[in-house]
């Protein structure tokens, strides 16, 4: 199957769970997160507000403020696809960028690579780690400057899904870069040394 079909039954899929489904599924992430110590190896952690039908990582990011990490979401550029990180905390000033998705005003921005973890949506997963994104190619742009290190990957790359976004080989471009792990309701999956 292509992509683009897909993405169509994917998105399909998580559209289905309900309110209450969706609601314990953030909880139970929660729990795994904080069982596997997820957030407690990491000072900068990058984060997304949820859209149209995406697993919801307030929780996450609620613990991980409580915790006192410096938490971030993505920031679109004016030109270009490449996103910066803007830190967030309870009180920051927020706006609409043009996906109508909310974004930190005159917030300290990073680049990806100065990020420790990036928690990231997906469309789908595999057992490889490669993510299937919405396809606006935001993520691939922001992360290409990954693709070139040798010696150390910064940040670990962690996608957030429900286990219906799971399937057993994903179609994969050379710029696709394969996840370290994959949070679900059920479980984290590791997919290399560098998430261990």
């Amino acid at each position: 199957m292509n992509k683009f079909d897909l993405r169509r039954q994917l998105k399909a899929a998580r559209k289905a769970c309900t309110p209450t489904t969706r609601r314990l599924a953030a909880r139970a992430a929660l729990r795994i997160a904080l069982r596997h110590g997820l957030l407690l190896r990491a000072q900068r952690i990058g984060f997304y507000l949820p859209q149209g039908g995406e697993f919801d990582a307030h929780p996450l990011l609620d613990q991980a403020l409580m915790m006192k990490r410096q938490c971030y979401l993505p920031m679109l550029p004016r030109r270009g696809r490449i996103m910066r990180f803007g830190q967030v905390g309870r009180t920051t000033r927020m706006t609409k960028n043009r996906y109508g998705i909310a974004e930190p005003v005159d917030a300290r921005a990073l680049r990806a690579r100065q990020l420790d973890l990036l928690l990231m949506p997906l469309v789908g997963f595999d057992r490889q780690g490669y993510r299937l994104g919405m396809g606006g190619g935001y993520y691939d742009a922001t992360l290409a400057c990954m693709r070139r290190r040798r010696s150390w990957r910064k940040p670990r790359l962690v996608g957030i899904a429900y286990e219906c976004q799971r399937v057993e080989k994903l179609p994969h471009d050379p710029w696709d870069m394969p996840l370290d792990a994959v949070l679900t309701e059920r479980r984290l999956y590791r997919f290399n040394s560098d998430s261990k």
